[in-house]
């Protein structure tokens, strides 16, 4: 494997970086709403942003959470780095959304970021993603179980319209999902997962 050249790296940097801004905080503050990770199921994300601040403030933190992870991306591919590049600059994007170093590592779930990342990535598997994550939660009402389902077709989906280098990516992006749900999944179990509309007391 050949290393990676300067360029990736800033690259891969400033993707983290872009990734690390967090639009729920940035957009609760603006709309002078609670801190998300101090309300709701305080995950600073749309979902709880929903919840604690209504549809406007949501809508906005998940255009601004989908954008941090199409932009970094699309830059890069604009800018012609190699599969591997490309895979790692995604990544790190997803990453900074989870692990934000402007926010004390405090982050997301990371479920629309890595939408956009992946949108932005390879079209094909950014659609059947959106689709399968909007018909399982058209049909069950939890967020975080159509998060899960389309984390678990990643790979899947990355493998057969994609490369090696981004079916890897989607591996580890799907890892990371789940573990970041871990929470959801004990109470998807339990009976206890709140529908998506549903405000938290």
């Amino acid at each position: 494997m050949h290393a990676l050249p300067l360029d990736s790296f800033i690259a891969i940097m400033i993707a983290y970086l872009f990734g690390s801004i967090s639009s729920a905080i940035v957009v609760c503050k603006i709309m002078r709403l609670p801190d998300p990770r101090t309300q709701g199921s305080r995950n600073p994300g749309a979902t709880n942003v929903l919840r604690i601040g209504g549809k406007k403030a949501a809508i906005i933190t998940l255009i601004g959470d989908v954008l941090k992870g199409v932009i970094p991306v699309l830059a890069a591919k604009f800018y012609g780095f190699a599969p591997l590049s490309l895979s790692l600059i995604t990544f790190a994007a997803f990453f900074g959304h989870l692990y934000p170093i402007f926010f004390r590592f405090e982050g997301g779930k990371g479920v629309a970021t890595a939408g956009g990342c992946i949108m932005a990535l390879a079209w094909p598997v950014g659609v059947a993603l959106l689709v399968t994550w909007l018909l399982v939660a058209m049909v069950f009402r939890y967020s975080s179980l159509a998060a899960l389902i389309a984390a678990l077709a990643a790979p899947c989906y990355a493998w057969y319209f994609t490369n090696y280098d981004y079916t890897i990516m989607a591996c580890a992006i799907s890892a990371l999902l789940i573990y970041r749900h871990k929470k959801n999944i004990q109470n998807l179990l339990a009976g206890k997962e709140d529908k998506i509309g549903k405000k938290k007391s």
